[in-house]
């Protein structure tokens, strides 16, 4: 049984001798040299999307929390593993996704956190909703924060965007820690009992840190009030991740009529960002995920308001920005999802390739046919000169007997020429004019006869 080995070599001899070794070794070098650009362009594109990720989210029963599970089920659709990393807020989750060593690709951040720090390394992918700051007291109602001074007041956890959002709220109203005012910085299971037993006089809870069922309690306990931001507009304009947001009465129940009148809160938005390496797929299906739990109408928002690409502290994701203009790219938007990432990993192969190879093939050909051909149209000069000088009226017989030498040492050196089979016509037809040359050379008397047929000379 003849080897493998044996069949290549015999092909590569039969190439060879039929378009030369340069050839056959330059195309040679083309093809390797496109594979490896394609291999090279798949490991950077790293066009592979992956099939899991991590999301940090919140505590458990937050409204974080129960978004990220909403995501896990419709990127589980697609066959994508979506991680949850529980947190204490969004202070963490930036803090995480800022870290190179933390194992998390995408989270909820407030408004406001990044306090003017620039993150290289992250992008966002736009708000997905609003987050309104809930400040719950007892006693009688009060217009302002800095009614607030020199009480008991819970800001939540470090860690959680409520305690950094109600520092900076309590700082622009002059009321500073340790002066009158214990902050309370626990998390409260019970912030309701909390506050009918006297032990604090306000709470500060946002949707990021504190389960929804725990704020449902507070808007239908009626010791418990919620505070309404009057200068709201204000605030608004003097911190620009704020918004002014709308509760209007009966929004939560018609019936018990809660609340009991207009109230008007303000909170930042949440931003889903993300680490700067996340795959374009999956951005798009993280995206895709934010419009079926965001999209439609709520409370605090109207139906198609998020996701929306606004601007905010972080840069903005190319891929995002492409999504929110166009949507899903075309393969992801045609194909599922496992299918569209095949077919980019096949397209990231070929495409360097063909587009390095279908130059290459057409050049290097007539590359290799203008070297074989100098080759053969060099001597052709040699042969002019010769002849010019033969028939110079000066030239005797001894000159002719010199040239005659010459032309001998000219056609040992043609014999030598290795030239494929493919290029024999040229080889053979200089052979003749060299013999044509030598026939010239020795005529004696009467006109030189005429060339043999062959290839036109330069």
């Amino acid at each position: 049984m003849v080897s493998p080995k044996i069949y290549l070599g015999r092909a590569v001899s039969r190439l060879e001798a039929l378009f030369g070794r340069g050839l056959v070794m330059s195309m040679g070098v083309i093809v390797v040299v496109g594979l490896a650009v394609s291999v090279g362009a798949y490991i950077f594109l790293n066009t592979a999307a992956p099939r899991s990720l991590t999301i940090i989210s919140g505590p458990a029963g937050s409204t974080f929390q129960r978004n990220a599970e909403k995501y896990q089920k419709i990127l589980a659709r697609e066959g994508v593993t979506l991680k949850i990393l529980p947190s204490d807020g969004s202070s963490e989750n930036l803090g995480k996704l800022a870290d190179p060593k933390a194992a998390v690709d995408i989270g909820f951040v407030l408004g406001g956190e990044a306090r003017e720090v620039r993150f290289d390394n992250l992008i966002s992918l736009g708000s997905v909703s609003f987050q309104p700051l809930m400040v719950f007291h007892t006693g009688a109602p009060r217009q302002l924060l800095s009614e607030f001074k020199g009480r008991r007041l819970n800001i939540g956890p470090p860690g959680s965007g409520t305690h950094t959002l109600a520092l900076t709220l309590l700082k622009g109203n002059g009321i500073v820690p340790g002066e009158d005012t214990r902050l309370d910085e626990t998390d409260l299971d019970n912030p309701a009992k909390e506050l009918r037993a006297g032990r604090v006089d306000a709470v500060f809870l946002m949707g990021d840190s504190t389960a929804s069922s725990v704020m449902r309690d507070l808007l239908r306990d009626q010791d418990v009030q919620l505070f309404s931001f009057v200068q709201a507009e204000a605030y608004v304009r003097r911190i620009n991740t704020l918004n002014k947001l709308q509760l209007p009465r009966g929004a939560l129940d018609f019936g018990l009529d809660i609340p009991s009148r207009d109230l008007t809160l303000i909170g930042p938005t949440v931003q889903l960002v993300a680490r700067d390496s996340l795959h374009p797929a999956l951005s798009d299906l993280i995206l895709e995920a934010a419009r079926e739990v965001h999209g439609s109408a709520g409370i605090f928002r109207k139906r198609g308001e998020f996701p929306a690409a606004q601007d905010g502290e972080f840069r903005a994701s190319p891929d995002a920005s492409r999504y929110y203009a166009s949507g899903k790219s075309f393969l992801y938007r045609t194909f599922p999802f496992w299918l569209a990432s095949l077919i980019a990993r096949v397209l990231a192969i070929l495409v360097p390739l063909v587009l390095l190879l279908v130059p290459a093939v057409k050049i290097a050909p007539a590359i290799y046919r203008w070297r074989i051909e100098s080759r053969i149209y060099r001597w052709y000069r040699v042969l002019l000169e010769l002849e010019r000088d033969a028939f110079k009226p000066s030239a005797g017989e001894d000159r002719r007997e010199e040239l005659l030498r010459q032309l001998d040492h000219i056609e040992a050196a043609v014999n030598r020429i290795a030239i494929p089979a493919s290029f024999g016509d040229l080889f053979y037809g200089l052979r003749g004019h060299i013999g044509f040359v030598r026939q010239n050379l020795r005529a004696t008397t009467g006109p030189p006869p005429d060339p043999p047929s062959g290839p036109s000379q330069p």
